[in-house]
């Protein structure tokens, strides 16, 4: 997909159709979770969701999910947001990080990534047959190599003195992340921009760190790969049943 930047500032990702509210019983094998409906009935929905999901999927919690109009999904709903008990929304449809990101580009809330005058999206690239989730390109500056990350997992308690609002990435160990961080490490090394943007994906976080206690070796890549001279950003993102959209930049620290 090959998009002109454009500056709309008004652009955003609503849902539509609107969201429905229902309370989670379970998640179970990945990629479903039972829930129950307003009127008392119970359906199971489809988690578009490979992570733990630690935090974000605690029976009793309120899930907000999509409907589907295609008749030849075995399970119509999807499961797009978690409200939990302190009034926190989380995304956990994982897929949408990537299209809030591009919006974010292109309507120029990102300041870091401004000044290019094409986008494309899943390119291939790389030693290890990867795809970028975000490729920016222009005749006046190197091409920049754009990886996607969405940070859900919210935790003040594994770092001392860290005060509220200590996001974490990952919430499990990715050897797929770690593959990614090796590619962009060689985009840097070969005199290219390499960036990992961690999108803030979970309304009370408001600071990013690696998460060494969960997997030290992404945590050690993520440390080799700012040395050779990957750029890592975070923006946080405005969610609600409504709509979903970056808008401000939070600090990474290690």
């Amino acid at each position: 997909m090959k998009e002109t930047i454009v500056h709309k500032n008004s652009k955003q990702m609503q849902y539509e159709p609107s969201l429905n509210s229902a309370l989670l019983l379970k998640r179970y094998k990945r990629f479903l979770a039972d829930v129950r409906l307003p009127d008392g009935n119970t359906t199971t929905i489809h988690c578009a969701n490979t992570g733990a999901m630690t935090g974000c999927a605690e029976p009793g919690n309120t899930v907000w999910y999509s409907t589907s109009d295609n008749p030849k999904r075995k399970y119509p709903c999807s499961w797009e947001l978690t409200q939990t008990p302190d009034g926190h929304f989380i995304c956990v449809n994982t897929q949408r990080a990537n299209t809030v990101a591009k919006e974010a580009i292109l309507s120029g809330v990102i300041d870091e990534l401004q000044g290019y005058e094409q986008l494309k999206t899943e390119v291939k690239y790389g030693q290890e047959n990867s795809r970028i989730d975000i490729f920016l390109s222009s005749p006046s500056q190197p091409d920049c190599y754009v990886e996607v990350k969405s940070v859900t997992l919210l935790d003040n308690h594994v770092r001392e003195n860290s005060g509220p609002g200590q996001g974490y990435f990952p919430d499990a160990k990715t050897v797929r992340g770690q593959k990614h961080l090796r590619e962009l490490i060689d985009v840097a090394r070969n005199g290219h921009r390499a960036v990992l943007l961690f999108a803030v994906l979970h309304s009370g976080i408001e600071k990013v760190s690696p998460a060494h206690h969960i997997d030290a070796k992404y945590s050690d890549l993520l440390q080799e790969a700012q040395e050779e001279g990957v750029e890592v950003i975070c923006y946080k993102a405005i969610l609600s049943k409504h709509e979903i959209r970056l808008v401000s930049a939070v600090q990474f620290s290690w």
